[in-house]
Order: C-alpha cells, then sequence, then structure tokens
C-alpha cells in the first residue's frame, strides 16, 4: 500500500517533467508578441556602433513555446529610421527615412519570458538590403575609404576561417563553435586591405576533449549556445593574414534549460516516439481502436506526439497520437494492413492510450479513448491594447495557425516617405 501511495503522489507531483513542450502559433496581435519584438528590436540596435536606429515595419510570424518557460519564435521586418544610433531616443520615437536613402531588413529571433515578465533574446538573425538609392561611386573608388562587401565574398573565406579557430582556441568553452551566418561586412583598402566582418557562431556536438579540430563529423545543435561575434583582420599584399582582433558575445543556452529532472522510480519517464519498444504497443492500440468502433473503414496511425513508460506491476504505457481513416473498408478487409492507404477527404482522430503489459504472463491490456479532429474559429482579440492594425479573423483546420502579417502602427511617416504594404504570410 504504501508503494502504491508513492507513485500515486509521484505521478500527480511531477507531470510537467515528463510532458514535452506544448508548440502554439499565436495571433501577432498580442501585448506580449509586440514586447517580445521590442526587446530583440532594441537589442539589434544596440549592437550597431555607428549609422540610424532600425524601425519595425511589421510582424509576420510569431510561434509560442509553452513549457517550464514561455519562448516566442518570431519574423519581422524593419526599415531605417532617422536616429542615429547614439541617440537617446528609442526606435519607437523615430520616423522611417526616405524610400530610397533606407536600408530594410527582415529579423528572426528567439525570445524567452521569464517567469518576472522580462524578455531575453535568446538567438537573433537579421538580413538587410541597402537603400535602393543611387551609389556614389566616390565614396567606394577613394582610397582609404571603408564601404560594404558582400557577405558571400571568397575573399573572407580564410579570414572567417581563421577567426572560427581563434574562437575555439581561446575560450574555456567545452564544445567547439562553428560558423552560423555572415551578417555583414566592410572593407578598406591601405598598402593591403582592412575588413570587419560580423557574423554568428553555434555550438557543434563535439567536445574539444575528442576533437581538436572542427571536422565533418561536428554537427551545429539547434538547442546548443550561440554567439555574434565582430572581427578586424589586415591582409597584406601577399594574401597573408596580418592583425587580427576579436569580440565575441556568448548567448548560453543554459540561460532557458528547464530544471533538471529528478528520478523518481515509478514515475512515468518519456521515451522516443520513434522507440521500437513502442511499436509493439502501437500496434495493439490502433487493433483495439479498429475493433472498438463501428466505423465502416479502418484507421491507422498517422503521428505519436508523445510517449511515456510507467513500471507498476509491470509496466504502463501512456500514448498519444492521431490517426486517420483509410479506404480499407471493415467489410473488405479482415484486418488493416500497411497498403490501406490514407482516405481523402477523410476523418481523423486525437487519442490517448494506456497499454498495461505484463511480461511474465504474456499479457497486453490496451484501451485507447479518442475524439474527433474539427474546425476550430479563431476570432479577432477584443478591443483593447493593440500595437498593430487590426486583422481579419481567420477560419484553421485543426491547428491554432494565423497567417498574417501585422503592421506597426507607430509615429507617422514623414514627409515622401515610402508607406508600408500590408502582405501576407503564405
Amino acid at each position: 500500500m504504501k508503494l502504491i501511495a508513492i507513485l500515486l503522489l509521484c505521478s500527480r507531483l511531477l507531470p510537467s517533467l515528463t510532458q514535452e513542450a506544448d508548440f502554439q502559433e499565436i495571433d501577432c496581435n498580442d501585448k506580449d508578441v509586440f514586447e517580445a519584438v521590442d526587446a530583440a528590436l532594441k537589442k539589434y540596435n544596440s549592437k550597431n556602433q555607428s549609422g540610424n536606429q532600425f524601425v519595425l515595419v511589421r510582424t509576420t510570424e510569431v510561434t509560442k513555446t509553452v513549457n517550464e518557460d514561455v519562448f516566442y519564435s518570431i519574423k519581422y521586418e524593419v526599415k531605417e529610421g532617422d536616429c542615429p544610433v547614439q541617440s537617446d531616443k528609442t526606435w519607437q520615437e523615430c520616423d522611417y527615412k526616405d524610400a530610397e536613402e533606407a536600408a530594410t531588413g527582415e529579423c528572426t529571433a528567439t525570445v524567452g519570458k521569464r517567469r518576472n515578465n522580462r524578455f531575453v533574446v535568446a538567438t537573433q538573425t537579421c538580413h538587410l538590403t541597402p537603400a535602393e538609392g543611387p551609389v556614389v561611386t566616390t565614396e567606394y573608388a577613394c582610397l582609404g575609404c571603408v564601404h560594404p562587401i558582400s557577405t558571400e565574398s571568397p575573399e573572407l573565406k580564410p579570414i572567417l576561417t581563421h577567426a572560427v579557430q581563434h574562437f575555439n582556441n581561446n575560450t574555456e568553452h567545452t564544445y567547439l563553435f562553428t560558423l552560423g551566418e555572415v551578417k555583414r561586412a566592410q572593407r578598406q583598402v591601405v598598402k593591403g586591405w582592412n575588413y570587419e566582418v560580423t557574423y554568428s557562431i553555434v555550438q557543434t556536438n563535439c567536445s574539444k576533449e575528442k576533437f581538436p579540430l572542427l571536422s565533418p563529423e561536428c554537427k551545429s545543435l539547434p538547442n546548443g549556445d550561440a554567439g555574434e561575434c565582430v572581427d578586424n583582420a589586415f591582409v597584406d599584399p601577399q594574401q597573408r593574414l596580418g592583425s587580427f582582433s576579436q569580440s565575441c558575445e556568448l548567448y548560453p543556452a543554459l540561460d532557458f534549460v528547464q530544471p533538471p529532472v529528478q528520478i523518481c522510480p515509478g514515475c512515468p519517464t518519456h521515451i522516443p516516439v520513434d522507440s521500437p519498444e513502442l511499436q509493439d504497443m502501437l500496434t495493439h492500440s490502433i487493433k483495439k481502436l479498429n475493433a472498438g468502433n463501428n466505423e465502416t473503414f479502418y484507421f491507422k496511425i498517422e503521428a505519436v506526439k508523445r510517449a511515456t513508460v510507467q513500471i507498476v506491476a509491470g509496466k504502463k504505457f501512456s500514448i498519444e497520437f492521431t490517426a486517420s481513416e483509410t479506404t480499407c473498408s471493415k467489410e473488405s478487409n479482415e484486418e488493416l494492413t500497411e497498403s490501406c492507404g490514407t482516405k481523402s477527404p477523410g476523418k481523423r482522430l486525437t487519442c490517448n492510450a494506456e497499454v498495461y503489459v505484463i511480461p511474465w504472463e504474456k499479457k497486453i491490456y490496451p484501451t485507447v479513448n479518442c475524439e474527433k479532429l474539427g474546425k476550430m474559429t479563431l476570432m479577432r482579440r477584443p478591443p483593447g491594447f493593440s500595437p498593430f492594425r487590426t486583422a481579419q479573423k481567420q477560419t484553421a483546420e485543426e491547428t491554432i495557425r494565423h497567417l498574417r502579417s501585422c503592421e506597426y502602427k507607430g509615429r507617422p511617416l514623414k514627409a515622401g516617405a515610402e508607406p508600408t504594404i500590408n502582405r501576407t504570410v503564405s
């Protein structure tokens, strides 16, 4: 009895530790979304040492991830404003520059919201397009002038190779980093060439203990540490790298890692959805589903969302999956086979299965509960705070997905500035 009580207590106290993150796309007409974009744009503007601040044009995509912490994956468009980066103004106080003078760009960022309602930028990448106005050729022709060059220029390759190796050799991080994205590059003609390059770096799966240098086996980690570097390098007329300086800022992934899961004997533990141990449980679950309903056609498993296993008097598997109606009827087929295709249009179910396994008795007891997936109508956000213009309501199938952009409604445009154009995200 004491063991059963402990098992029940564990299952109640630690449900969140065995649950994967819940992903959902949300309306960008949302106060938290605006604050996340605001934090990302301020972070980007603060890194620029010269020039003007960039101003928000529109937010095009937003995805919210809810787990122990809240994360926003956002994509937004910017346009060069008329406020210098050294000024005390924020980007919200700036006007857009004239269309022919303003650089434009698109940024993708991951922003975390802490429990104290503070927004922290984890990663951010921006692609900028220079102004479309006439190029002043004398600016680039004069010796000693600094001018931008393509981030894909072959002349940057030896500099970047040295830069990444320099970072790996001169940091105490236990893992090697690799090049992420080259964001900006400038060149100055002297007795040779001076370069300033801004780029991102990402952590790989190769530890310094096992790999002295980067190799093809080293792959970037999607949830690893990341950073941004600004390097200054001199290359002499013989194409030899001379002086070199590097300044990097790391964004540890540890800031957003959930607390370690404590071991609890008898509590459910997460298992991979492609685990071989799970396949037999899924076979029993779909057989139970097809035998227990009055549908004309068989259903087959479409996708497994999550699964856990718990040590009880044997094993208890809890599985969440979706099932699709097939083209195989029960009247013409004795059982479901791999050749049964998905029926279109057809019914879809979301199911929760519990499978008890008693190995020493060679017995398996599956229980399956399913609900039909239907349409969900997404209504407009009610009146209240909204830094964006109102968007029309959308109807989505089975998942909350908002396929529209939200224009920033800020200070009025200055005379001659290009008005923003409302676009739809496909």
